[in-house]
């Protein structure tokens, strides 16, 4: 139950996020800011999409829900380092810290899909 309520929430929320980094201004300046192209702007709400889709599809399918989580705490390593890089404030790196434990604990309450 946790787990599934897990899904759906970090699932929407990287919906969102996903769908973001296709035009929203605030994201376009944001990946400038962080030094990077369009390109990976778009790789990267294309991949959060895919860990949406995954996380949803996993309510009914536990390995779908364990890849969702271990995709989310690989984009949430990224985006921690991509704040280290530039020297951000630990206030700013909040958010990708929350999300990168929750995407783990959806990949640890998963996990033994995995190994199937």
């Amino acid at each position: 139950m946790l787990s599934t309520i897990l899904q759906v929430l970090l699932g929407l929320g990287f919906m969102m996020f996903g769908f973001m980094k296709f035009g929203s201004a605030q994201m376009i300046e944001g990946f400038k800011h962080y030094g990077y192209s369009a390109g990976f702007r778009i790789f990267t709400g294309v991949t959060e999409l895919a860990a949406a889709v995954l996380l949803i599809a996993g309510i009914w399918n536990d390995t779908l829900a364990a890849l969702g989580g271990l995709i989310i705490v690989g984009t949430m390593i990224g985006a921690i380092l991509t704040h280290i890089k530039i020297k951000d404030t630990v206030k700013n790196m909040m958010m990708p810290i929350i999300l990168l434990f929750l995407g783990f604990a959806v990949l640890l309450l998963n996990f033994g899909a995995l190994s199937v």
